[in-house]
């Protein structure tokens, strides 16, 4: 028998509305939507359910999607419906520490909040992003390098999502270079991304030095199943591990088609998405074909999913 991971997405997929349809149907996910917003001192129903340019907002972003990840996971775990390990994208390892029981839910959201404010103020402006398509990890890496020499700037892998798709990250005008030259090494397009900071870069390391002291004061538990780590592509199985990883995570390239290789050379063959979109479905089908992809965003996705696999 091949085994579940439970994967969760970051921020880029979020919208307004995203959840609505769990919050509806089941008492936990109001239950887990209450418990957010007393954390994190916000109203995080009316934050994801009505219409607000703020949940595009990195501080408000994190918190939305965190909570409607951990709504649903709350759902498959009273379904009886189980994974042998998780992993996340970036904001998505918070949904994976949730379902490794590593922190008690109101420290979770209470953390994610501050994540979001931290890595909002860390660089308020001039701070860019940008996906490049049809070149491999190495390539994109040696690139930023080099452009980071010459311009004494700040541009650097931010994640490796998939083959032949790399984000870079960094200062906007080391990005644009580095794009640039990218093209010239054969890159089919450079995306310049929609986001409010240059994240994963080292230009965010304040903000995983504050994380950092909102970490000493919460309680880190074992984790239940292990959990993948976005820094180092390895399973975090000790709870002693957990701080350090989270605040390198936040100016540190993520290392999600590593993640999944791990896994599946593990034996996992059943991913689950578990939050909006299809995002990580996609990555994962590109880096193995072979393995069974499903994403559970609304409750008629859950019940799809319940009957593919049998439950």
């Amino acid at each position: 028998m091949g085994k579940t991971a439970f994967i969760f997405p970051g921020q880029g997929s979020q919208y307004v509305g995203m959840g609505k349809d769990f919050y509806d149907g089941f008492q936990v996910c109001r239950q887990i939507f209450d418990i957010a917003g007393n954390s994190a001192g916000l109203d995080v129903a009316a934050l994801c359910f009505e219409e607000n340019e703020q949940i595009h907002i990195t501080e408000y972003t994190q918190i939305a999607m965190l909570t409607m990840e951990v709504a649903i996971l709350k759902v498959l775990e009273a379904k009886g419906l189980k994974a042998e390990m998780a992993a996340g994208l970036s904001l998505g390892e918070y949904g994976a520490l949730a379902a490794a029981g590593v922190m008690e839910l109101p420290d979770l959201f209470r953390i994610i909040r501050m994540r979001g404010i931290y890595m909002q103020e860390a660089y308020p402006e001039g701070g860019a992003m940008a996906a490049i398509l049809g070149l491999d990890g190495d390539t994109v890496a040696k690139i930023c390098g080099q452009t980071a020499k010459e311009t004494g700037k700040v541009v650097s892998v931010a994640n490796y999502n998939c083959p032949g798709q790399i984000v870079i990250t960094g200062e906007a005008d080391a990005v644009a270079a580095t794009s640039e030259a990218l093209k010239e090494a054969g890159a089919k397009r450079c995306v310049p991304l929609k986001v409010s900071g240059p994240f994963h870069s080292a230009l965010l390391k304040t903000a995983g030095e504050q994380l950092a002291e909102e970490l000493k004061s919460v309680k880190l538990s074992t984790p239940w199943i292990p959990y993948v780590s976005n820094v180092t592509a390895d399973y975090v199985t000790d709870a002693s591990q957990v701080a350090e990883l989270l605040k390198q995570q936040v100016s540190s390239p993520v290392q999600f088609t590593q993640s999944v290789e791990r896994m599946i050379a593990d034996g996992v063959d059943t991913f689950i998405e578990i939050g909006p979109g299809k995002t990580l479905s996609s990555f994962v089908r590109k880096i193995d074909r072979n393995v069974k992809v499903c994403n559970i965003e609304k409750p008629e996705d859950l019940d799809r999913v319940m009957e593919e696999l049998a439950c």
